[in-house]
Order: structure tokens, then sequence, then C-alpha cells
């Protein structure tokens, strides 16, 4: 009995010995291996759909922590799981953390157009969409992205003192909404500008369906181009000069349209045929799309789900060659800790997208990725769909998410990578869906 009671003695002192130092009583061994670690760090999703309780996404919560803006990316252009988890996870967003801003890879004059729908109920967001979602953003013509600006617009009848807003933050088109904006202002507070501003603005202003003007834009001689884009610069320079009279904010928001068109011309003023214009070009792409999700935080105050391709929402570049410096680098530049980056990655299955030398849409279909691919070992992790913590994630895994390995990240033409990544590198999330499938296009 005695030989039973020191035992017991012995026992206790342990346990409160482990409790007063914070050392766990019976610690779990160290992972053996790489997917043994991811398991035990995956948090599993219930489902990618919109709708229902999203209890499996309180891990987001804490992975989004305190940022402003965060990244969500797709590692293809028009897969249906992609899109429809982006709509899962703004509205989670929009209940759980605050968050009243979607923003998309699409052009800003779009986003005012989406905007004054979900706010106001403005326009048709059928319409709306077919007519801006051309070319190269003909991808966000797609059942989801309809259903989520219809839900959007629902939620800012219920809540129209704390509306949701829709963000468009690419420049490759600038509609003929900004141009209105800044003539109308100078007609009325600046007459003795209009006439220099018409003048400068002569031939920019679109009157052609936006995949039409660009495609026209971009086959105007490189030197015609730069005019274009020295014609914007000063008509922005002398809005910037002029008082602003009576009405500040006026004056400030036909500023910010004319910032916007002197971006799109500038984007095109770049030496497109040579590979290093191309890049400098793509550089300035990224940059200016991070330059308006700032502006847009920063003067709406709200928080700001963004979203894009992998390679815009991440830190590294796929092609570094091609596209030098990528959105993502350029956020966290300006906002630090307040921008998170958020990863998709998937195992198998289908999506959209051209070929490399026509315009004609396909459906691809992919198998499992090849055994060097970060998605092979991915897929192995024992959830179908899971979200990972880059940041947090423990050995051996930690170091094998930090070197560059083949990983699928699609544009808008297949074939198209694998490409060399370093998830970890990359994002501070991730989130691995086991298969997606092509997205529903509208209007086709």
């Amino acid at each position: 009995m005695n030989r039973h009671l020191t035992g017991s003695v012995l026992t206790l002192f342990i346990i409160l010995a482990a409790l007063a130092t914070g050392i766990p009583a019976t610690a779990a061994p160290p992972a053996r291996t790489v997917v043994e670690a991811l398991d035990r760090a995956a948090h599993p999703l219930r489902t990618v759909e919109p709708g229902g309780d999203t209890a499996d996404l309180r891990p987001v919560d804490r992975m989004v922590g305190g940022a402003r803006v965060v990244g969500l990316g797709e590692a293809t252009h028009s897969s249906h799981e992609f899109f429809a988890l982006k709509a899962r996870v703004f509205w989670h967003l929009v209940a759980q953390k605050g968050f009243r801003t979607f923003a998309l890879e699409a052009p800003w004059s779009t986003g005012l157009r989406l905007d004054a729908y979900v706010l106001h109920g403005k326009g048709d967001p059928r319409r709306i969409m077919r007519e801006e979602f051309q070319r190269d953003f003909l991808w966000w013509n797609n059942t989801d992205y309809l259903r989520l600006v219809e839900w959007m617009r629902a939620y800012n009848l219920r809540h129209p003192d704390d509306p949701v807003r829709f963000l468009g933050d690419d420049i490759a088109w600038s509609g003929p909404e900004l141009y209105d904006a800044v003539e109308d202002h100078a007609d009325g507070a600046h007459p003795g500008l209009s006439a220099r501003l018409a003048e400068l603005y002569r031939g920019l202003r679109p009157t052609v369906p936006t995949g039409r003007y660009i495609e026209e834009y971009l086959k105007l001689p490189y030197a015609e181009r730069r005019e274009r884009a020295a014609r914007t610069g000063e008509a922005l320079r002398l809005l910037r000069r002029t008082a602003p009279g009576s009405d500040r904010a006026a004056h400030a928001w036909a500023i910010r349209q004319a910032t916007v068109i002197d971006q799109t011309a500038r984007q095109y003023a770049f030496d497109l045929a040579d590979p290093a214009g191309v890049a400098a070009a793509m550089r300035y792409r990224d940059a200016t799309m991070a330059a308006n999700v700032v502006w847009w935080q920063r003067h709406t105050g709200t928080k700001v789900l963004l979203s894009a391709h992998n390679n815009h929402v991440g830190y590294v570049p796929e092609d570094p060659a091609e596209n030098p410096e990528v959105q993502g680098a350029f956020l966290r530049d300006s906002l630090g800790a307040g921008y998170v980056s958020v990863g998709l990655t998937f195992g198998r299955g289908s999506f959209n997208a051209t070929g490399l030398d026509d315009d004609v849409i396909r459906r691809w279909t992919l198998g499992p990725a090849g055994p060097d691919g970060n998605e092979r070992t991915l897929d192995r992790v024992r959830h179908r769909d899971y979200v990972l913590d880059l940041r947090s994630v423990g050995a051996p895994a930690r170091e094998w998410l930090r070197r560059a390995r083949p990983t699928r990240g699609i544009g808008t033409a297949y074939p198209d990578g694998p490409h060399d990544i370093a998830l970890a590198r990359s994002h501070d999330v991730l989130i691995h869906l086991h298969q997606v499938r092509a997205a529903r296009l509208r209007d086709r």
C-alpha cells in the first residue's frame, strides 16, 4: 500500500511540475513526415458553396487577424469551386470580421458600375457583366459572380446604413463614366478648363465595346500610345493644379477618375514588342492595381477582400522575367501586416481557357499533379478540402513549404505552367481543394 501511495504522490508531483512550467505532461511526438505535419495543421472545410453554417471558416478569422486587405487567389481563372469559395469567404468575413468591400481584378470603371448596382440598384447586373466582362475579363461573366453581386445587393437592402461595396482595381479599360465625371466637374466648377480637357482627351473616350476598344488600342503604333499617355498625364496635372472650389469632394473625385484614365493610357505606353517593355508593363499594372486597392481602403475605411490570380495576390512572381514584381508584394510594402495573402491550389479537375494561339474557349481537364508537384503531396492530407496557416506549420513540412517545386498556375490560356513555386514564400495562408470543375460562363 505504501508503494502505491508513493507512486501516486510521485505522479501528482510530475503533473504539478508540468503545469507550473507550462510543459505538457504528455507531449505529442514530432511529426515524422511532411504529410503528417500537414495533417496536424490542416483545418477541414465543410463545403466551398456559399450559404449555411460557416463555423468551419472560423480558423480563417484567426489567420486573417487584423488585416485590412486579404488577397484570395485562384489557380485557374475559370473554375467554379474557386469562385464559389470566394463568395463564401466574403460572406463569412462580412459577418464575422467587418469586411465591406469585394475587389476584383477588373477595370476600375467596371467596378463603379457594379458598385452603383449593389449600393443603389442602378442598372441590370447581367447587362453590366455582359458589356464589361469582355476579352481578358470574360472569365468573370459567370453564374457564381452574378450570384455574389445579387447577394451584395440583397445585403444592402437589409443594411442600408452599413453597405458592402464592389471595387474593380484593374486598368486595361477606362469607361466613358470616368470621362463624364472629369468633364462634368470641369464644366461646372472650372469652365475655363473644359476646352483644354476636351482637347487632351480627344480620341480617348470609348465609343465601342470594351473588348474591341482594348484590341484597337493595342494595335496603335508605340509612338501614338506614348503620345496619348502624355496627354492624359497633362490633363491630370491641370486638375491637380486647379483650386478645388466650393465642392472639395467633387474635385477630389474628378482627380481620382483622371488618375485612372491616366493609368490606363500609361499601361499601354510601353514598347510591347520588346520583352523588357512587356515586363515593365506587367510590373506597372501590378503596382497600379495595388495602389488602387490601397486608395480605396484608405478613403472608404472598409476592409477589402481582393480576388485575383495566385500570381497577383502572392508575394513571389511565377515568372520573374515576364512579371518582375506582383501586386501582393506591393500591397505588403504599403500595408505591412495589414495585408494577408491566401493562395488556392487544387488536386485535379477542369477549367475554362483559350488555346495559346487562338481565342477559342475550351474546357480543359487535368488529372493528379506530377510526383514532384506541390499538389501531389497536398492531396495526400486526410481532408478533402482544407485551409493551412503556412506561417505556423510544424516540421518537417515547414521547410518543405519553403522550397520551390512545380505548382499549377493557369491563366487565360492553356497550356500554362506548372511554375516553380515555394508556397510559404508566396502566401501566408493556403486553401487546397481536392477537385474543381469548370465554371459556367454566361452569354456564350
